[in-house]
């Protein structure tokens, strides 16, 4: 059986990494729950959540055989000295299987069918096809013989049960397909073969990579690697996700975050830039009726018991100044909308009657979850909310004066918010949050309280020079930590209590250039890319190790990784 051509440019290994494809709501991974990694690969789906569907175990002679993995954009593969199963995406909604001296079998992976839960087995009489139905998913997958035998375990049974196919059960070659439908019949496509299967993944993720990637060379090693998390991890609409998205994981955390998706769109402006946009109005489509944007969406559920902070503005300029087109009246108009919307929300909604500063009602709301500087009070005025709010009225009043709408209010609003931070926020060493209730000073240890770098010039020098130098309390050899290694709070998993993280690192980056500190810039970015290129593109990083943390295959760490590459070579 021939061999595919392997793209060893973004090869991976599937432990860290989903095998998937541009679209499509399935994976073939190892990682079937939380924090959870198997000794099997399994189908899973994203549909209503996380879902293990059906566990790949390749088998000889009945028992279980041990293989290597190996995984490029287009083929996973099983090997073993005598034999091989390889995998490839048939499109969004399927995948194709083959075997040439191992058998594969195909079993369910719930404990057990109940009338709500677990997967049910059965022989489709019109065809042939078999057939597991999946409660959590609320889809079927049909397994279609394309060549060689196969054998069912469990049809029809109920309860506790073994429910399974196994693909090549006379030890001979095979080949079959797996797809993901609804109540609908579906037929494979009888005129691709496996090699051509292969091929259309390989070229659909070659002219991603070469679209996002252009400038990639030997000082940009991870480029490919990170187009693949992206690549892979975007899914087609459906649900409640109208666009085209790009979703934080296709381990379990599988949403798009209201503010995560920012740095997903930044990266595909300037290759991908009809893709940007929808990636960046995602959110925008479920503003609630204050206009506040969702703490997440996903398939099924949108959340709005928390919000995220309003970095939108601030990632509209990014987007804008690198897009490969300029976008057209409507959809500036689209955008203007939203914004106005969301910022009032803050102004009008967020705001306690008499002051000046939006505020928090707890760490959710940054994105900061337990950061230190939440010890104290929950219910925060913080500098970084600040400071993006006025960042954001800004790109907003331009904005306006684009389109030709009212901008004066928002500009002054924005400058209100610059002097008040200052004014109440700074202590003449560092900024602080205080409570919205209590007006206690927060601690100032977080890397969160040096967010208003963002500002830029906006703020005094002596400010922005004494921010930076306090940056030295977080710099470690792998990036901006957190919380100071030196801290008592620090922890090396501590989530936002001491790791690196690609969305602060970018905002430090940012305001770090924005306030003519480009040499600590650069070494901020220089950092951050030699961690992704050693750890891969993790959720987050111990500060001291650079050893990965948490969900191993995140999209706004590869999106920060390909921002600050293509930055990178363009100074060069």
């Amino acid at each position: 059986m021939p061999l595919h051509d392997t793209s060893t440019e973004a090869a991976f290994d599937v432990r860290e990494i989903p095998f998937s494809r541009r679209g499509s709501w399935l994976d073939l991974s190892p990682v079937v729950a939380l924090h959870t990694r198997t000794d099997t690969i399994h189908l899973v789906s994203h549909r209503n959540g996380f879902h293990g569907v059906l566990a790949l175990r390749p088998e000889r002679d009945g028992l279980p055989v041990e293989t290597t993995w190996s995984a490029d954009p287009a083929a996973l593969t099983w090997a073993q000295e005598d034999g091989r199963v390889e995998a490839a995406f048939a499109g969004t909604d399927a995948v194709r299987l083959r075997g040439s001296g191992l058998a594969l079998r195909l079993g369910d992976a719930a404990a057990g069918l109940t009338p709500f839960t677990g997967t049910y087995l059965f022989t489709d009489p019109s065809d042939g096809a078999v057939v597991f139905t999946s409660y959590e998913t609320g889809h079927r997958y049909r397994v279609t013989m394309l060549r060689g035998e196969h054998s069912v375990e469990g049809s029809e049974a109920l309860g506790e049960a073994t429910r399974s196919i196994l693909l090549g059960s006379d030890g001979g070659d095979w080949e079959a397909e797996v797809r993901e439908a609804t109540s609908q019949q579906t037929v494979p496509a009888e005129a691709a073969t496996f090699e051509e299967v292969v091929a259309d993944s390989a070229e659909d993720f070659a002219s991603y990579l070469d679209d996002l990637a252009p400038w990639r060379d030997e000082r940009t090693p991870a480029a490919a690697l990170a187009a693949y998390v992206l690549w892979s991890a975007t899914v087609a609409p459906s649900g409640l996700l109208g666009r085209e998205s790009v979703l934080m994981s296709k381990h379990w955390m599988d949403k798009l975050w209201s503010w995560d998706h920012c740095f997903n769109a930044m990266a595909l402006a300037p290759g991908r830039p009809d893709a940007a946009l929808d990636q960046f109005l995602a959110p925008f489509d479920h503003q609630d009726n204050r206009g506040a944007l969702p703490d997440s969406v996903t398939h099924t559920e949108v959340l709005y018991n928390y919000v995220k902070p309003p970095i939108h503005g601030w990632a509209l300029s990014r987007l804008r100044a690198t897009s490969a087109r300029a976008f057209d009246t409507d959809e500036l108009e689209r955008i203007h909308d939203g914004l106005v919307r969301w910022s009032r929300f803050w102004i009008d909604s967020r705001r306690r009657p008499g002051h000046d500063l939006p505020y928090y009602q707890h760490g959710n709301d940054s994105g900061w979850d337990n950061s230190t500087t939440f010890d104290l009070d929950r219910v925060i005025e913080s500098p970084d909310l600040a400071a993006f709010l006025a960042v954001q009225l800004e790109v907003l009043a331009d904005l306006a004066d684009e389109l030709g709408h009212p901008s004066a209010g928002w500009r002054k609003v924005g400058d209100e918010l610059v002097r008040t931070l200052v004014d109440q926020l700074w202590t003449g060493a560092e900024f602080v949050a205080v409570g919205a209730l209590s007006g206690r000073r927060s601690t100032g240890t977080s890397l969160l309280n040096l967010l208003p770098l963002v500002l830029g010039d906006r703020l005094p020098s002596d400010i922005r020079t004494t921010m930076a130098d306090r940056l030295g309390d977080h710099l470690t050899d792998y990036g901006p930590a957190t919380e100071p290694v030196s801290s008592p709070h620090y922890q090396d998993d501590g989530y936002w209590r001491g790791p690196i993280w690609a969305p602060s690192t970018a905002l430090i980056e940012d305001g770090l250039r924005r306030s003519g500190f480009t040499a600590v810039a650069d070494v901020v970015s220089e950092r951050f890319r030699a961690l992704c290129e050693k750890s891969g593109f993790a959720e987050n990083f111990d500060a001291r190790t650079g050893a990965g943390l948490r969900d191993r295959a995140y999209t706004w760490t590869a999106a920060v990784y390909l921002l600050f590459a293509a930055d990178h070579v363009r100074r060069s």
